[in-house]
């Protein structure tokens, strides 16, 4: 009886079905573009999958999408690797800044004994403005040119004097009559608009985008929307001026995604 037994669970175990363990998903990436210094970068990987930039958590949003993007000054190259899955060493390419050489020394600016008692604070509310990263999706959209009008001030220029490079412009300037309009490049959270004019930025407003994108307006004549608010593409957030250290009326954008300044002549394209 023991040995029927024992041929008749041998006999059910070869006809039972064999378990199939499903194979590892391995996760690969779509990128949209290639890397350039001061640009950015939109993807695609699997949704919840771990991503990295040079080491660098980049967050992932549930359907997968990413942006990514590199400082002015960024390195040659960068490693973008998904946890178990793809990794890609990214060829960055060189942003082409104009660089003027000046056959004179650098010379120091002066600071009034009231810039260095105010400066410190205002960097920091820069600094924590900056930091917050709202659950918003401008950073999917086309960006669209706050203003239209002559380019004044390009993003990364630099003059080097005598072999000392002097700091490079960290936005795009775009020369208008003060008081004209500056509207919402994509949608976004204010996340800082000054009660008062800064020492150099004047009347600011910064917009977060949402996944470490923001915009910065500077010299502002007037602020039209308050810390908390958010705004649509193409809604009003500002007007035009000539506060802070300008020498005369221009919108000044600056952006940065997490601590890379970037150029945001590169996502909003050609001026309409």
């Amino acid at each position: 009886m023991r040995a029927l037994a024992l041929l008749i669970v041998a006999l059910a175990s070869a006809a039972a079905p064999a378990q199939v363990r499903p194979a590892p998903v391995t996760a690969s990436l779509v990128l949209e573009g290639g890397a350039r210094q001061g640009g950015t970068i939109l993807g695609r990987t699997a949704p919840g999958a771990v991503l990295t930039l040079d080491g660098t958590r980049v967050p992932v949003a549930p359907d997968g999408r990413f942006l990514i993007a590199f400082d002015r000054d960024a390195a040659p190259s960068a490693v973008l690797a998904v946890a178990g899955g793809e990794t890609r060493t990214l060829s960055v390419a060189p942003g082409g800044w104009r660089i003027e050489k000046i056959n004179a020394p650098l010379r120091a600016g002066k600071s009034s004994a009231e810039f260095e008692r105010l400066r410190p604070a205002e960097l920091a509310e820069i600094k924590t403005a900056r930091a917050v990263d709202h659950d918003v999706d401008g950073w999917r959209q086309r960006f669209r040119w706050p203003v239209t009008g002559r380019r004044s001030g390009q993003f990364g220029a630099q003059r080097v004097y005598q072999g000392v490079p002097g700091s490079f412009h960290s936005g795009t300037d775009v020369a208008v009559p003060a008081g004209t309009p500056v509207l919402a490049p994509a949608d976004g959270v204010v996340v800082l608009a000054t009660t008062r004019p800064f020492t150099l930025e004047g009347n600011l407003v910064i917009l977060d985008h949402g996944m470490g994108l923001n915009s910065a307006f500077l010299h502002l004549s007037r602020i039209d929307v308050a810390e908390g608010q958010t705004v649509r593409q193409g809604e009003p957030i500002g007007r035009v001026g000539a506060t802070g250290r300008a020498t005369g009326p221009h919108m000044h954008w600056g952006m940065k995604w997490r601590d890379a300044r970037i150029d945001p002549a590169l996502l909003a394209g050609a001026m309409e």
